[in-house]
């Protein structure tokens, strides 16, 4: 089996932990809010500002019997660069002063994703970074446009209060097949294995960052 597909495989039940996350039946229900959207651009913002500089750093740390995946860093970097400001134009188009976002902390699972991830790098194996892709960008291709659609319906905002989440449920689509090729080409068990589990973990994290979405109650939503 080529490693993408064990990667899919090894990961289902962890995968869950996001699809299942409440928030996702909420929405089509109408239980979302403005307030809810903006907690999860700011906790978006908190992960996507990292995205370019763990990269970055697996790509120093990286062995030379992976320089094929240093050279698919480059592209990476080259797309993923700034869309974390992309966030808080978001933000701003809902009514949210951007500095004080900036300026913040994200709450405790994204906080822990990112540290976990830099940790990983200094410290493990850092091609388990691509784990971190795996949940992100596969979630994207599976919930991004589709979400934001029904979230702008509710809410009737702008379109410019989505650039992140229409843009990346397009982008990923094609980065994902350039993931599953990149993907199949690391043979290393141990690789793999860093992959694997990275992946998990990060389900774990953005799925609890899922999970502590504020919701109206369905009173409220009703009204």
């Amino acid at each position: 089996m080529a490693f993408f597909d064990t990667l899919q495989t090894a990961t289902a039940d962890a995968r869950r932990h996001v699809t299942e996350a409440p928030v996702l039946t909420a929405i089509p229900q109408g239980r979302f809010d403005l307030d809810s959207y903006r907690y999860f651009l700011t906790q978006a913002y908190h992960h996507v500002k990292h995205t370019a500089p763990l990269m970055m750093a697996c790509g120093g740390r990286l062995p030379e019997r992976l320089e094929f995946v240093r050279k698919a860093l480059v592209s990476y970097i080259d797309e993923e660069y700034g869309h974390h400001e992309w966030i808080l134009a978001d933000l701003a188009a809902c009514d949210t002063a951007p500095e004080p976002v900036r300026r913040g902390q994200p709450d405790l699972p994204i906080r822990l994703m990112v540290a976990y991830l830099y940790d990983l790098i200094q410290r493990g194996n850092p091609v388990g970074l691509f784990g971190m892709v795996q949940v992100l960008e596969g979630t994207s291709i599976e919930l991004a446009t589709s979400m934001g659609q029904m979230i702008q319906q509710r809410l009737g905002l702008a379109n410019e209060a989505f650039s992140y989440l229409y843009s990346h449920g397009e982008l990923d689509q094609d980065h994902f097949e350039f993931f599953r090729t990149l993907m199949d080409g690391i043979t290393d068990p141990d690789d793999q294995a860093a992959i694997i589990d990275t992946a998990r973990i990060c389900y774990r994290l953005y799925g609890d960052m899922l999970r502590a979405i504020p919701l109206p109650e369905v009173s409220h939503a009703a009204a």
